[in-house]
């Protein structure tokens, strides 16, 4: 794929910020904050943060608690405790805390590296 000058610029920006935290703005004017995770030669993979650091709430998540796991298995009383899917509470599929965001390379106009902090 023959890539002009300017997409050329940022397709090496991207790749020079894999894995960095970074804010993404695009040419409408839409800013974007996350994390570079993948890249291709049309589009740039972004892990983007839910919320304000608060973890959100994920149906399969819930609907596994749900179902009795981490109360055993084996006759009541004759179980073992703690077996069984999801091995008791606090176990099991920990809540998302980013959102996959696939941005088009042509829609970037700038990317700038921010603090984790």
């Amino acid at each position: 794929m023959n890539m002009n000058n300017d997409y050329n610029d940022i397709y090496e920006l991207c790749k020079s910020h894999m894995h960095s935290y970074v804010l993404a703005e695009m040419v409408d004017g839409t800013k974007v904050d996350g994390i570079v995770t993948g890249l291709d030669n049309e589009y740039v993979y972004i892990a983007v943060p839910i919320g304000n650091g608060e973890p959100t709430h994920d149906h399969h998540h819930d609907k596994d608690h749900r179902f009795g796991y981490g109360f055993g298995y084996g006759y009541p009383g004759y179980g073992y405790p703690g077996y069984g899917p999801g091995y008791g509470p606090g176990y099991g599929r920990p809540p998302r805390r980013f959102n996959r965001l696939v941005l088009p390379l042509a829609a970037l106009t700038a990317l700038s590296v921010l603090p984790w902090y």
